[in-house]
């Protein structure tokens, strides 16, 4: 249809706007649609050699520690503290676990549980310390040292309650690798929902920067960011995914969630509404890397990816961290790089086993430290 004269200025105008700005922004998202590629390519490598500590001080000889979880019904958490059971036992150390069964008044009465067994040390297995602050201090209080796996929301010593080093990857690292697939996947155009729980600093602070690459991402969008917290995935995540299928139909094509676990309970659903396990959304975790996401993976059902964490070599940190504090002797620093599996790379570095466990030699490392 012919423009009015009188609209004709103000058309051009918007023409030459078009013109100008619409190149210009296709350029901006290939060129962040190539540097999320190359970050892709980056953290699927295969995991180079052994870049922890190689000195520290030998076994201290006669010690006791407890494993306290959050929940061992978290694949995650439970992988975590077999690493540190393999290591006490390797080391010559006694090892107990509690189970704190997902809620905070149980990870309260794992920790109480421990304490009163007088033991010379606490690993803390994905309990926030944040919220248990005041039972961290009476621990610490009573002469046993406190190391933490997934206890807060970055890695490193915290002076406030008093961890002597929380063994993490980076999460805001991990949060990027998980969502700078989704942008590399779908060619920067993916529509995203962020599945996360606001109980854990951690959790938190990888959501905030999935999302912040999601934005970065002209032509992405982010849906919403759904606080799910982690112990009701299994009577919550069922109705949520039927909800948001309702509410965004075929804009939503990824799914990314703080945690592999809410994809156990997200895939039946998509099941039950007829999308196939190669469809969409398609599912990328930013943590922990369970044997289900493995699984999932390596049979291209309703999960590409997972930026999992090297869960039994942690388990032989705590070990070490806590070998350290018990000589007197500050932390290691050692922060493992993030890694991202996806259907390609699947095939080392543990893949096979269900779970990531780095090819890097971190056993023999932790032994020739240790003197064993």
């Amino acid at each position: 249809m012919p423009i009015p004269l009188r609209h004709a200025a103000a058309a051009g105008g918007v023409l030459v706007a078009l013109a100008f700005a619409g190149p210009a922004a296709r350029a901006d998202d290939d060129a962040f649609v190539k540097q999320a590629k190359e970050f892709v390519a980056k953290v699927t490598a295969p995991t180079a050699a052994w870049n922890g500590p190689t000195t520290g001080p030998r076994a201290q000889p006669g010690k006791l520690v407890i494993y306290v979880s959050t929940d061992q019904r978290n694949s995650g958490v439970r992988a975590a503290g077999d690493g540190v059971e393999e290591a006490a036992g390797v080391i010559g150390w006694k090892f107990r676990a509690i189970d704190g069964r997902g809620t905070m008044d149980g990870e309260l009465s794992g920790i109480s549980q421990a304490i009163a067994l007088k033991p010379d040390g606490i690993v803390l297995g994905g309990i926030d310390a944040a919220s248990h602050a005041e039972a961290i201090e009476r621990a610490v209080q009573a002469g046993i040292k406190v190391v933490g796996w997934h206890v807060g929301p970055k890695p490193g010593p915290i002076a406030s309650p008093p961890v002597v080093f929380n063994i993490n990857t980076e999460p805001p690292e991990v949060g990027k690798a998980a969502a700078m697939y989704a942008v590399a996947d779908s060619n920067g155009t993916a529509g995203v929902v962020i599945f996360t729980d606001s109980i854990y600093g951690m959790a938190v602070a990888k959501s905030d920067a999935m999302a912040a690459v999601i934005k970065q991402c002209k032509g992405c969008t982010l849906l919403s960011v759904e606080n799910a917290p982690l112990a009701d995935t299994s009577t919550r995540m069922s109705q949520l995914t039927a909800s948001l299928l309702a509410r965004y139909g075929k804009k939503w094509t990824y799914a990314m969630g703080i945690n592999d676990l809410y994809f156990d309970f997200e895939a039946p659903a998509l099941q039950a509404a007829g999308i196939p396990g190669d469809g969409y959304p398609r599912n990328i975790s930013g943590g922990d890397g369970s044997a289900s996401a493995f699984q999932r993976i390596r049979q291209h059902e309703y999960q590409i990816g997972t930026a999992a964490d090297p869960l039994r070599m942690q388990g032989w940190q705590c070990i070490d961290e806590m070998n350290r504090a018990f000589a007197g002797q500050p932390a290691s620093g050692y922060i493992p790089p993030v890694h991202l599996f996806t259907a390609s790379n699947i095939g080392s570095d543990g893949g096979p086993h269900d779970v990531y466990d780095p090819d890097n030699g971190y056993r023999d490392e932790y032994r020739k430290i240790w003197g064993k």
